[in-house]
């Protein structure tokens, strides 16, 4: 007898429905650990992460008393701050949320699956506590000593450049110094400050009085700011120093000369810049430093001659030293820098080091993988 099974195959190709049943399950046998596959970019960078808060134990002790009971491990709150700046997640209480339930996030932060999610509020003060401290240029540092290790960083071309950040305050906090705050009208008063002069001399705001009312280029709208800068090496465009400082018109170029005094060796080396920086006192002084000056030139009155233009390495530096925009990109939209969520010098300038850090991990990770 034949039997004709050509109706079961074709039932069989198509699948059987699938079970909806949802039954949770006591017990999981697969790790947080066996979740993430091996080739997830994520690896990489924990592994660089992981080698970098290895030198910083040291100063983690410091931070940290002897007696009473024991806090979030900083290494745990660096990497969930990592994560933040990785995955442009604007809060901690929406980083908590994701710590409760994203795997991903568990494993890299160094969670159990049954351990418990710290509280918003906890997790707040554990993190001013590494605010306080150095740790952020510590960690940075380390991580410049890895890509140095891996032969990635120029250590004779390099790039300065600034740009703003906008401070954590409102245009109604800048007020006049010493006057009294008007009467009623309830937290955001109708204020009518037009027609008033406002400047920096004679008007702070009364909730960041750090920041400067700044504005880099005519015509651009002023804003409570502050001003950050990095150095860039010119072979793999990574950062390799930050400051944060208040905004005004001499403080990229003041910055730009701290952080040349901060390469190593004494050689002579090549400094990258826009048009901003071209004037004859910043030049002039690149030059007792042993710093050639690649700065573009105004069209009126340049202080850069042909002693410099005349070198091919004067074109490519300014090709390249557009470069720096990525860097500033990268961190305003996904480091989430464009707008500081902190108020201040110095924890503006923590965070925005912290986020260098950050895109110098990926950067490595990009320029090692296809290596």
């Amino acid at each position: 007898m034949i039997i004709c099974t050509r109706q079961t195959h074709w039932r069989g190709e198509s699948g059987v429905r699938g079970d909806d049943r949802q039954q949770s399950k006591m017990f999981s046998y697969i790790s947080a650990e066996g979740r993430v596959p091996m080739n997830h970019p994520l690896r990489p960078i924990r592994s660089m992460v992981d080698t970098a808060l290895e030198q910083l134990s040291p100063g983690f002790e410091a931070l940290y008393s002897r007696r009473g009971r024991p806090s979030i491990a900083p290494e745990k709150l660096l990497r969930a701050l990592l994560l933040q700046v990785l995955y442009t997640v604007r809060s901690e209480r929406m980083l908590m949320e994701q710590l409760e339930y994203n795997l991903l996030f568990r494993w890299f932060v160094g969670l159990n699956m049954d351990d418990a999610v710290w509280d918003v509020t906890v997790f707040t003060k554990n993190r001013d506590r590494l605010l306080a401290g150095d740790i952020a240029q510590e960690f940075f540092s380390a991580v410049v000593s890895q890509a140095r290790a891996e032969r990635l960083m120029s250590d004779e071309h390099f790039t300065v450049d600034g740009t703003l950040i906008e401070a954590w305050a409102g245009q109604k906090s800048f007020k006049e110094k010493g006057k009294k705050p008007p009467q009623g009208g309830g937290r955001n008063p109708s204020v009518d400050f037009h027609g008033e002069k406002r400047i920096n001399d004679t008007h702070e705001s009364t909730t960041d009085p750090e920041s400067r009312m700044y504005k880099k280029a005519p015509g651009e709208k002023a804003r409570l700011s502050y001003l950050g800068h990095a150095l860039m090496e010119n072979r793999n465009g990574l950062v390799v120093n930050t400051q944060v400082t208040q905004a005004n018109g001499t403080a990229e170029r003041d910055a730009a000369l701290i952080m040349c005094d901060s390469i190593p060796g004494k050689h002579r080396i090549t400094l990258g810049a826009d048009k901003a920086y071209d004037t004859k006192q910043f030049v002039e002084l690149l030059r007792g430093e042993q710093v050639t000056p690649h700065v573009a030139q105004k069209k009126v009155a340049s202080a850069i001659d042909g002693r410099t233009t005349c070198h091919a390495g004067y074109a490519t530096s300014l090709k390249v030293r557009k470069r720096v925009e990525e860097i500033f990109g990268w961190m305003k939209t996904v480091g989430l820098m464009r707008k500081t969520r902190h108020r201040g010098v110095a924890r503006v300038g923590w965070m925005f080091t912290f986020t260098a850090a950050v895109y110098n991990l990926v950067r490595m990770r990009n320029i090692l993988q296809t290596a």
